[in-house]
């Protein structure tokens, strides 16, 4: 049996890449396989509505403001990867929506984790059947209808029952 450590980045480096390096510097340290990240497009995932509500954060008195100053894009994405590649961690992020997909793709990181949100999305589910290494978190009543996707491409399939 091969176990792979994952540790949870998320979204828990609050959009600031050192913060997200110092991370993985502890994933490293502490021995895990693979760092963690999550990715959205924000206009895509939340409504208008939402966006446009009031929220005092940080980056803003807006969601739409706060959520676009916790995600990373080409650029921190860049770094990472190349970060995680000289401290050989492997990394992977969790897709939440058909773009993010699309824009993760050009990283070919060897996993990709089903955000639990998307689980019910057939059209995204059918784009991540596609790919070749899948990590899901689910509960049991959805693993019938994991199953019944048609994983053409796939190498590995890693489920975690909550």
């Amino acid at each position: 049996m091969n176990i792979k450590i994952i540790a949870e980045i998320g979204i828990n480096h609050n959009g600031d890449i050192d913060l997200a390096k110092k991370m993985i510097d502890i994933a490293v340290e502490a021995k895990a396989d693979i760092v963690k990240f999550q990715k959205r497009t924000i206009d895509k995932v939340y409504s208008q509505e939402a966006l446009d509500s009031k929220r005092d954060s940080p980056w803003g008195s807006t969601n739409r403001e706060q959520k676009m100053g916790l995600e990373f894009e080409n650029k921190e994405y860049d770094i990472i990867d190349r970060y995680c590649k000289d401290n050989k961690i492997e990394w992977f992020a969790s897709a939440w929506d058909m773009a993010s997909i699309d824009f993760l793709s050009q990283y070919n990181c060897k996993y990709n984790k089903i955000a639990s949100a998307m689980i019910i999305d057939d059209k995204f589910l059918n784009r991540i059947a596609m790919q070749k290494n899948i990590h899901l978190y689910l509960p049991e009543c959805l693993l019938l209808k994991i199953l019944k996707m048609q994983f053409r491409y796939l190498e590995t399939l890693i489920v975690n029952l909550n």
